[in-house]
């Protein structure tokens, strides 16, 4: 309160004196019951990790579902560092869609008679679903191809005159030779530098940022793409002289088809070696004593891959129901492996085409489909040959 002159005076209130409880006994709580207890915890936090969404969700890959619509901000799974180069290159993101696009392609198409068949998930912001959340050889070779795709689609575009930042090659200049001899370096070499650089600075930053076991595993596969892609450079050269002579060449680096590349990270993909992370986190060693050590240019992977055989969404697994397989074959493409013992069916197709204003039948014949049933639910006979497929 205030005096009359203005002065604060101090206000004191009484103290009171507060009696401390008394002390309340418990009963002295069983061991077992404790035991029990935390093992009721236990339980609990492996029930949340189990439901709780995993650390791979989303992923820059469903840039190539959005087309020229490329919006920085509404591209989801992208790290601070992804967003900042897409909001800084937007020319670029349009390439590097380009480049998800048709690394999707070729993995469906390398993958086309397996029963995992590279399928993607129509508006999935994750794309392949739950089947990426495995560190299995899919999940390698998806990584490895994806981050090839995108060196493949900058460099091109480089060379293209399709980006601002980049052109053709400035390191191919002067003269140089080969085994057929000396050549002068001309053209537009395709600029592999660029988007090599780009790419790792891109495709590795979310995983830079997570620095685990499988960020590891995913940095070592998208390296592999990337060397993928440089493995399969080509010289093309261009002959000067009288009447063709070639006594003087002019050559330039150029790209070979993406083919190439999905056909040797598929063979990659078949010699792929299982491995578990070194207790620093830094490095690789074999899954098991005997098994041999990877490589850099190995695909590598932690565990082992389900069968794909039956629907399970919780593996990401969609199944082979419906699948179109070959009679006769014995592969990965066969009805007895495609089928997974299920069995098939097998239906006539009558395929006709219009000429002008006339309907005329081309060709007749049957297709077989892997069967829903298990063996003892059903007995199918198969008198038809050649082709197969499969409906849910």
């Amino acid at each position: 309160m205030l005096r009359p002159g203005g002065a604060e005076e101090a206000v004191q209130l009484p103290s009171r004196r507060i009696r401390a409880p008394a002390p309340v006994s418990r009963p002295a709580v069983p061991d077992s019951s404790r035991a029990s207890g935390r093992a009721s915890l236990a339980c609990l936090l492996l029930l949340l990790l189990l439901t709780l969404p995993s650390r791979v969700d989303t992923s820059w890959w469903y840039i190539g579902a959005l087309g020229a619509r490329v919006i920085c901000d509404n591209i989801p799974g992208l790290v601070s560092r992804q967003r900042q180069l897409c909001q800084r290159y937007p020319d670029i993101m349009r390439s590097v869609g380009e480049g998800a696009r048709e690394w999707i392609r070729e993995c469906q198409h390398q993958f086309r008679h397996h029963r995992w068949n590279c399928t993607t998930l129509d508006r999935d912001h994750t794309v392949f679903g739950r089947v990426m959340l495995r560190s299995s050889r899919e999940a390698a070779f998806v990584y490895a191809i994806s981050s090839a795709g995108v060196v493949h689609a900058i460099t091109r575009a480089c060379s293209q005159g399709e980006l601002s930042v980049c052109s053709c090659d400035p390191y191919t200049r002067g003269r140089h030779h080969d085994q057929r001899g000396d050549f002068d370096w001309g053209g537009c070499s395709d600029n592999i530098h660029y988007g090599v650089r780009f790419a790792k600075a891109f495709v590795d930053a979310k995983e830079k940022r997570l620095k685990d076991a499988r960020a590891l595993m995913n940095l070592h596969n998208n390296r592999c793409g990337r060397t993928a892609v440089r493995r399969f450079l080509k010289l093309e050269c261009k002959c000067h002289g009288v009447s063709g002579s070639c006594t003087l060449r002019t050559c330039w680096r150029a790209l070979s088809d993406f083919r190439r590349t999905g056909d040797y990270l598929r063979r990659r993909y078949d010699g792929a070696v299982q491995v578990t992370a070194t207790q620093d986190g830094a490095n690789f060693t074999a899954a098991r004593q005997g098994y041999r050590h990877a490589t850099r240019t190995d695909l590598v992977y932690f565990d082992n891959s389900p069968d794909y055989c039956v629907l399970d969404k919780a593996a990401g697994s969609l199944g082979t129901a419906g699948r179109v397989c070959s009679k006769t074959s014995k592969g990965t493409d066969g009805c007895e492996i495609m089928c997974c013992g299920r069995g098939y069916d097998t239906t006539r197709v009558t395929r006709v085409t219009q000429f002008l204003t006339l309907w005329k039948e081309v060709s007749l014949s049957s297709i077989s489909y892997c069967s829903v049933l298990f063996p003892g639910l059903q007995i199918l006979i198969h008198k038809d040959p050649n082709f197969a497929i499969s409906y849910k």
